[in-house]
């Protein structure tokens, strides 16, 4: 199952009739341990469990749970509960923690639990869920590190020569078969773990990038039914990764081995089995290992992969004695970071895409075109004589004659070559020994004698098309296939709705998002991979209307814990590629995240571990600006009304200080008041110097006016004069007008809908198709995007054939947008693990007659579907059971609904139980409505002129 997407199906349907015993019963379903179903990697000895609550009674909430531990299904099922046996006075499912007896690593541990109703009732037992417990300390791995033990290169040119992957066995032999047996694995660099020549699990690029002189997240691998009785081989190949990176110059300057930690490639394993006739036997990694060389001559994280089949070493990891030399590996020291169980969700291959379409461009060369934009690998598959080599370049766009244009995906814009100081010879701007043009490459020869497949192992890339050059000239579309690859997040948002446009927006949006999570967000799959603090602010939001990222962006916020620098000061990247000019902008994803995992899934211990990362920070830019007003840094990437940073960083100043409040109020750390008194100081500061006397935001441009308005620097009628230069700023006459960048395309769409003009957003975001004022230039906007055959978001609004990138996830937030505003819902700004739901669906858009929304969270699957038919809105809402929701269905403009004839499931509203009218109809900002936990079917007359356009 799918994350959280768990709505009874009769409710969906609106099936009414009577309502059986048990279903009336609150039960617990979708059990979860450190938000993982069944994981077989805790390291901590008191993880978080949960569950999401089910009933058909409105308004059911949670009292109290009895919960039982075994260290066995079978005692479980016979109630005999030897870890734990309790029942627990707590109303949040989200609050449990293990509190049996105390567990170690190795240790299985099967639960279930028994919700109490708020009347005392106990509820129906869950079905059974089970954890393990991995190796915590060195202790527990009770394991060497190991390598080849080959030096690295001293002279940076030597980096590009052959240096053919390591390949590692070693031998185990069982005296009968296995009842349990687990692998637990990891590297600096990355792994490919075989036994008995099959590989183990499907993860790919693992483990995930992180700093390795602080962390290096493990995995552990079930592998009970690839071992047998008798003589079987685990095998291991290595990879360079991030760990032993070129030393490309990024854009001529930045060498990563000068702030990654770097060596050679190295691994660490344990294997536990279990045996039918009750023994053990364990495995590990040290120097009775064996090691030689494979056949992939060359890999490179940017450039490619080189691989010649020809020195595939036959038998290498099944068991009995393989071909060609080998000798002893190097027991090592480990890269410096603490071991620890990878909570991030692996990379897999997401996606199959077959060729779309096959051109020929040249004596020998062929086009693939793969249909769309996307991030991952290709499949080879091809019959050919042995010594055949076949190379394959990617690219994101075509040039206009048929040929491949790959420079919009060059590593680090690596193109050309520059005059050696004091010298009258060249070498690449990457650096001595770079290529010229630092495009990507996979190189495979074949080894002959029948059909080969060939997928590349410790790369990816991004791209459309495959320039292939040497295949037979009868190659046809199957032989090449495309692997979409990304970490692999549950979906659980699904909308859907009447405007065409919108629909491909969202899937641009997805494509280009699944396309830059590679255990890290990075701003693109290709050029640069990094992972960008602005794009976590501007896009985070959107990610998690999409996808569930509580694993995932938990990674993200220590990243930046242990990128920071020695002073405590956060950086622009994390993991910290020496990047460092951005500024508060991109430092502010560290708290940010942190605010939006406790929103989102009710993440707070995440939070109290990191908020002293987060609290030094902000007193280092407390310092920095003492008057309050930010002086320099990164503010809107890409706009194209350029702005004073000072005017739209300074906000986000006084955002920080909010989020710390929030956080330390949280989490029981730090002042809140003491943060809260800075705000007041820098909103203070603020409307000193760019606010003027007619309580207009100096400098207006959409970015300017949105910062201040959506970062609660205005007074209110300050903010009231400012959403009507907003609302001039966006508009053109009849026309609707974009001019923001990474930050402002958010805030401009959000605050424009918060203030009753959701139809000027719809238009935005639909893009218009005017041209410009001065008639010379289209229009920007996402409508451009896919009017131009994009299947991805650009970088840059006007597109790019050479410089930018065509997959860029920072304009993304248009899908939150979407998601929050068409499909209307949004967690409530005080929601814990979205407890509390906020539903403003646009009802009265004249493009978009009908919308549907299903958001899974983590308390179960929330639902908005409605249409307009007439003057009419249905409006169905499922509430999750234990959360409760405001429906404001005015969506800022207080004459759009008729709230006096209201009906919920054909009654006047609030005369059933569930419902209560929170403000009456004379409010100044119009009625709202708040729904216990259940269905609700709502039909809401539309006044006259209701509908804008």
């Amino acid at each position: 199952m799918r994350y959280r997407l768990l709505v009874p199906i009769c409710a969906l349907m609106g099936f009414v009739g009577p309502v059986a015993n048990a279903d009336a019963l609150l039960h617990a379903t979708d059990l979860r341990c450190e938000y993982q179903v069944n994981p077989a990697a805790i390291d901590t000895t008191h993880p978080r469990l949960s569950w999401v609550l089910q009933s058909e009674v409105r308004g059911a909430a949670q009292s109290a749970y009895k919960v039982l531990a075994a260290s066995s299904l079978d005692k479980l099922a016979r109630g005999n509960s030897d870890l734990w046996n309790g029942t627990i006075r707590e109303a949040d499912p989200l609050r449990a923690v293990y509190s049996g007896k105390p567990l170690h690593s190795g240790d299985s541990v099967w639960w279930k639990v028994q919700p109490i109703d708020a009347a005392g009732k106990p509820g129906v037992w869950s079905a059974p869920a089970h954890f393990e417990i991995g190796p915590i300390t060195s202790a527990d791995w009770g394991a060497k590190w190991i390598s080849d033990g080959k030096p690295l290169p001293t002279k940076d040119e030597d980096f590009y020569l052959p240096d053919p992957a390591p390949l590692f066995r070693r031998e185990l032999a069982l005296p009968a078969g296995a009842v349990k047996a687990r692998l637990a694995i990891s590297a600096a660099g990355y792994y490919e773990a075989s036994i008995n020549g099959a590989k183990v699990g499907d993860a790919l690029l693992a483990p995930a990038w992180t700093n390795y002189k602080k962390r290096v997240g493990y995995s552990i691998y079930d592998v009970t039914p690839m071992l047998h009785k008798g003589a079987n081989c685990i095998g291991v190949t290595l990879g360079n990764g991030w760990y032993n990176p070129l030393p490309l110059k990024m854009w001529g300057t930045y060498n990563l081995r000068n702030t990654l930690p770097v060596g050679r490639p190295r691994f660490i394993a344990r294997l536990d089995v279990t045996l039918q006739d009750g023994t053990h036997k364990s495995l590990i990694s040290d120097g009775s290992w064996l090691t030689t060389e494979g056949p992939i001559i060359t890999n490179s994280i940017y450039l490619g992969e080189e691989y010649d089949a020809r020195k595939e070493v036959p038998g290498w990891n099944i068991p009995g004695t393989p071909r060609g030399v080998w000798r002893k590996p190097a027991e090592c020291s480990g890269p410096g970071g603490h071991l620890e169980a990878q909570y991030q969700p692996p990379i897999r291959v997401t996606k199959l895409l077959p060729t779309k379409a096959v051109t020929r461009a040249g004596q020998g060369v062929a086009i693939y075109d793969l249909g769309q934009n996307f991030a991952g690998l290709v499949r080879l598959k091809v019959k050919a004589s042995a010594g055949t080599k076949i190379v394959l370049r990617y690219g994101e766009l075509l040039h206009a004659n048929g040929t491949l244009n790959p420079m919009t995906s060059v590593a680090g814009q690596i193109k050309g070559s520059r005059k050696i100081a004091g010298t009258d010879r060249t070498e690449s701007v990457g650096g001595p020994g770079a290529p010229p043009i630092a495009w990507q490459t996979d190189t495979y020869i074949c080894r002959g004698g029948g059909t080969e497949v060939y997928q590349p192992r410790f790369t990816f890339h991004g791209f459309r098309y495959v320039e292939v050059t040497g295949l037979p000239a009868d190659a046809g579309k199957e032989a090449i296939t495309g692997l979409r690859m990304n970490t692999d997040v549950p979906r659980v948002g699904n909308f859907v709705c009447s405007n065409s446009t919108l629909n491909q927006i969202q899937v641009l949006c997805d494509n280009t998002f699944l396309s830059n999570i590679f255990s890290v967000q990075s701003d693109c799959p290709h050029r640069e991979r990094f992972g960008y603090g602005g794009d976590l602010v501007a896009t985070c939001d959107a990610y998690m209307v999409n996808y569930e990222m509580e694993r995932f962006y938990a990674k993200s916020v220590r990243d930046w814990a242990d990128a920071a620098l020695p002073d405590g000061m956060l950086t622009d990247t994390a993991p910290f590629v020496g990047i460092q000019y951005c500024g508060l902008a991109w430092a502010l994803a560290h708290p940010l995240v942190q605010a939006r995992l406790i929103q989102y899934y009710g993440d707070s211990r995440l939070a109290a571990e990191q908020y002293p990362v987060s609290a030094k920070w902000l007193n280092l830019v407390r310092k920095q600006y003492p008057d309050g007003i930010v002086k320099d840094g990164l503010s809107d990437h890409e706009t194209i009304a350029p702005t004073d940073p000072q005017i739209l960083l300074t906000p986000l100043f006084h955002t920080a200080t909010g989020l710390l409040s929030g956080l330390a109020r949280q989490t029981h750390n730090g002042d809140p008041a003491d943060w809260q008194l800075l705000g007041r100081q820098v909103g203070a500061a603020y409307r000193k110097q760019f606010v003027d006397g007619n309580n207009h935001v100096t400098k207006p441009t959409q970015a300017s006016v949105s910062f201040a308005i959506e970062h609660g620097v205005l007074t209110p009628e300050a903010r009231t004069t400012a959403v009507q230069d907003l609302v001039d700023l966006s508009t053109n006459g009849e026309d609707a007008n974009l001019t923001t960048g990474i930050l402002g395309t958010n805030y401009t769409l959000d605050v424009l809908s918060k203030s009753g003009h959701g139809e000027l957003a719809l238009r935005i975001a639909e893009g218009p198709t005017a041209p410009s004022a001065d008639k010379k230039t289209e229009r920007v906007g996402f409508k451009r995007m896919l009017d131009n055959g994009a299947t991805t978001l650009w970088e840059h609004w006007e597109g790019s054939d050479n410089t930018y990138s065509n997959n860029h996830p920072m304009f993304g937030s248009v899908s939150q947008w979407i998601c929050q505003w068409v499909g209307g819902i949004a967690p409530a700004e005080d929601a814990v693990g979205f407890n509390h739901i906020l539903v403003h669906p646009l009802l009265n858009l004249e493009n978009v007659s009908s919308s549907e929304y299903r958001y899974g969270t983590v308390r179960g699957t929330i639902v908005c579907r409605w249409k307009r038919t007439g003057n009419v809105a249905e409006v169905v809402l499922v509430v999750p059971t234990g959360c409760t929701a405001d429906a404001d269905f005015n969506s800022g403009d207080k004459s759009l609904i008729d709230y006096t004839h209201i009906t919920e499931g054909g009654k006047p509203i609030g005369s059933d139980a569930g419902v209560t009218i929170v403000r009456g109809a004379g409010s100044k900002t119009g009625p709202l409505v708040r729904l216990k936990s259940g269905r609700y079917v709502l039909h809401l007359p539309l006044r006259a002129g209701a509908l804008k356009h």
